[in-house]
């Protein structure tokens, strides 16, 4: 209980130091003022989480037998929160499983949109655990003044997306708030699933004392949770939390509760008994990092375990460091529905670079590495370490010029986009019901 007080004292704390600091970090704005950059020290610090040590990082390869991911070994997963508590719990034989989301409020995704999900896919394939994949259509339905029809169709078509990222259908349960809390999910869904699973409704009739009003659609557990935890906020600390005001409407002030509620197992009677209480990890951007912070005040009294996080930097935008990539600027983002001839026009145009002025100068005095975007790209993105740092050196000593480094970005970038993009026109309309069917996972923990 100590620890769950001094989540939310920092939480509170947060919000009324936010306007004397020099950077705005929340779920719906990420900034730094003044054309500056974003100081993840101070955020550490400012939220009350952890750096990600190289001693977890050796933990992580030992206890998987696998390198770590990209990801890891750079720094973009760089923060947590009981991170370590996950890895006890996993050397110790017990089981936890994964939660991540995306708020879908675009047609397609940006490279910053699948930063989490190959992550989490890389923690799914190591520790082989299941994941539940939250796609909050109400959340933008309320914060983008988007129809509720519109915003449960970008769910599904970002649903698409995700599923192009690689996803274990046998471990993963995808939801949308509308279609899981919101009723419809239906027994036709479910039977359709289980035909293609070539397994029979009698056959998973055994989960039916755990699986929750799902005949008529409805999951009531993630309801009742929700409900237990909004009894848990006081109306003072979601609006220290989360800074609204008093012109937001009262479905904002309600809706931390939706995203809190897949931390705790009860929420998913269809994949969890009454009897199990697992762990739950959360790979996620530091923006988010409020609603759990909210969600890890509360979890102790409701008898789970705070849910752990660990935490990314913000995929930069073309243009510099003072914010994140923003789907409302698309001069900004490089999508995954871009050719390879728009992602490195818009590379060659837009990306930020530390260049001198002249090629003489750039000789003389070298690349700035720490502004340049292209090498930070080519940092999330290219694989080979080796060639990497030999990038690093010889642009920044002013051997290689700024022309060349963003062509070897365009390549990379190019490959991965088509690549996603492949994936991308294999999933149907049924392989999204399939990933949506509310079901038990056959393989969850094998």
């Amino acid at each position: 209980m100590e620890q769950a007080t001094q989540d939310g004292e920092v939480a509170v704390a947060e919000a009324e130091k936010q306007e004397e600091e020099d950077q705005v970090v929340n779920p719906w704005e990420v900034s730094a003022k003044e054309g500056g950059k974003i100081d993840y020290d101070k955020l550490i610090v400012q939220f009350g989480c952890q750096r990600l040590d190289q001693s977890i990082i050796d933990r992580v390869q030992r206890l998987t037998s696998r390198p770590p991911h990209v990801f890891l070994r750079r720094g973009v997963f760089f923060a947590h929160r009981d991170f370590n508590e996950i890895l006890d719990a996993y050397e110790r034989g017990e089981k936890f499983y994964l939660y991540t989301g995306r708020g879908p409020s675009s047609e397609a995704l940006h490279l910053g949109h699948l930063v989490p999900f190959m992550f989490t896919k890389y923690l799914q394939d190591a520790f082989k655990v299941p994941l539940v994949i939250q796609l909050t259509d109400d959340e933008k339905c309320m914060w983008k003044n988007l129809s509720v029809e519109e915003s449960k169709r970008l769910a599904r078509e970002n649903a698409k997306d995700i599923i192009a990222c690689g996803f274990d259908i046998s471990r993963t349960f995808i939801f949308s708030d509308f279609n899981y809390v919101g009723g419809g999910t239906s027994t036709g869904c479910r039977r359709k699933w289980l035909e293609k699973a070539e397994t029979t409704l009698e056959q998973q009739d055994e989960y039916s004392s755990e699986l929750v009003c799902i005949k008529d659609g409805r999951n009531s557990a993630f309801y009742e949770n929700m409900v237990r935890i909004d009894k848990c906020v006081t109306y003072n600390k979601v609006v220290g939390i989360f800074g609204f005001t008093g012109e937001d409407h009262i479905g904002k002030i309600s809706f931390p509760a939706v995203q809190a509620a897949p931390s705790f197992p009860s929420s998913f009677p269809h994949l969890f008994s009454v009897k199990d209480n697992p762990r739950c990890l959360i790979p996620c951007a530091i923006d988010q990092d409020p609603y759990f912070r909210m969600t890890r005040d509360v979890a102790p009294r409701l008898g789970y375990h705070k849910p752990a996080l660990i935490e990314s930097l913000f995929f930069p935008a073309l243009q510099g460091e003072t914010g994140k990539m923003s789907a409302s600027d698309p001069n900004s983002a490089i999508y995954v529905t871009d050719s390879g001839k728009i992602l490195k026009n818009k590379i060659n145009k837009y990306a930020f670079s530390g260049g001198q002025d002249s090629i003489e100068n750039h000789r003389k005095y070298g690349a700035n590495l720490e502004v340049d975007i292209s090498i930070k790209y080519l940092g999330f993105f290219l694989e080979d370490d080796a060639e990497l740092e030999h990038i690093k050196r010889e642009y920044g000593e002013g051997r290689m010029l700024t022309g060349e480094v963003k062509k070897r970005l365009g390549e990379v970038l190019t490959e991965l986009v088509e690549r996603h993009q492949r994936a991308r026109a294999t999933v149907t309309d049924e392989m999204v019901d399939a990933f949506m069917a509310v079901r038990p996972l056959p393989n969850m923990f094998n």
